[in-house]
């Protein structure tokens, strides 16, 4: 009887293995949920703080849209004293300068209370009403770029070295 005891305790191998399979398991889902949840986090923080560079970045344009709508002010300003100054040897150029700074003028104090996100709209609904316009416009801008980056290539420093064609040719026979 004492034997048949010592067996009843002995747990079976299945039921071990079993009970290891359910361990490792329910470590897995746990460890997979963990990770989920870590996952998930990063992504809130990292949205988190994607939205605020984001807010950052907005600010700060506003600020520079701001500080050009300013700027434009004080150039508009600039030209009608130009414009005054002129007005007594030319008065034609100055009419001219004169409708420059209010068209100047004009286009700052629409900018001065504006938002990035408000020109954008304004941009983007220009485009779609004159879609030639705006490619044309980019093109000439892509073409004066293209021409300046061209140029700047091309100027090149002096040669260190003289030589013969810039000289007048120092190795010339005295013969």
């Amino acid at each position: 009887m004492g034997e048949q005891k010592f067996q009843r305790d002995i747990p079976k191998e299945g039921g071990n293995s079993e009970k290891l399979r359910a361990a490792a398991g329910d470590a897995f889902f746990k460890a997979s949920d963990m990770a989920r949840d870590a996952g998930e986090k990063a992504k809130r923080a990292a949205s988190d703080t994607a939205s605020s560079l984001t807010d950052s970045v907005v600010g700060l344009l506003n600020e520079q849209i701001g500080s050009g709508a300013e700027a434009a002010g004080r150039l508009a300003k600039a030209m009608r004293l130009a414009a005054d100054d002129l007005s007594k040897e030319s008065p034609l150029l100055a009419g001219v300068v004169r409708t420059a700074a209010g068209n100047v003028d004009h286009y700052a104090s629409r900018m001065e209370n504006q938002t990035v996100d408000q020109l954008t709209k304004t941009a983007s609904d220009y485009t779609r009403r004159q879609p030639a316009l705006v490619f044309g416009m980019a093109a000439l801008a892509g073409f004066f770029a293209f021409r300046t980056f061209k140029n700047a290539q091309s100027v090149s420093a002096p040669p260190i070295q003289p030589t013969d064609a810039h000289h007048g040719g120092f190795e010339q026979s005295h013969a």
